[in-house]
């Protein structure tokens, strides 16, 4: 990958590829491995980008899709069955950001689905309906009632940590 690439293409768009690879894995090493195959799928098929969409969402879409990829494969490749809720042990290793509660946010998120993870990332980011049902590759008219649960479950989630 050249660094003029990575410095023009991807670089400019690393946070975003951070909130999603952070919100799809509990180590820092598996993070660091997640971001790593991002940044070269995204070099890799920058030749498949055809512009009928801007280049964020673009790496919106290819970051979701690698990192399910992963989590997919990592989930085969385990002897045991491993469910979306993650064990209390999983979540106390994930404390990567100083500030406690985005800690806990993103604790709250990784147990949810994989989908509505990338629903809630993407609604956090400010996204539109329209533009979320596009990276996700789903119906417009089903993201706010997706959303609205996926809240709900956010505010349980984190309402049971407290107590």
């Amino acid at each position: 990958m050249s660094s003029d690439f990575y410095t023009s293409s991807i670089l400019p768009f690393a946070a975003i590829i951070i909130k999603i690879c952070r919100a799809y894995t509990n180590t820092q090493e598996d993070f660091e491995d997640y971001y790593q195959e991002v940044c070269l799928q995204i070099w890799k098929s920058r030749d498949n980008f055809r512009e009928q969409s801007e280049w964020s969402t673009w790496i919106y879409r290819l970051s979701l899709n690698v990192c399910l990829t992963l989590l997919k494969k990592k989930k085969n490749n385990s002897k045991h069955f491993v469910s979306d809720a993650l064990p209390e042990e999983a979540i106390e290793d994930s404390h990567a950001f100083e500030d406690e509660s985005l800690n806990q946010l993103y604790d709250a998120i990784r147990q949810l689905s994989e989908v509505d993870r990338g629903v809630i990332l993407l609604y956090l980011e400010e996204k539109s309906y329209h533009e979320i049902a596009n990276i996700m590759g789903t119906n417009p008219n089903n993201i706010g009632v997706r959303i609205k649960r996926i809240k709900e479950r956010l505010k349980k989630i984190l309402n049971r940590k407290e107590n």
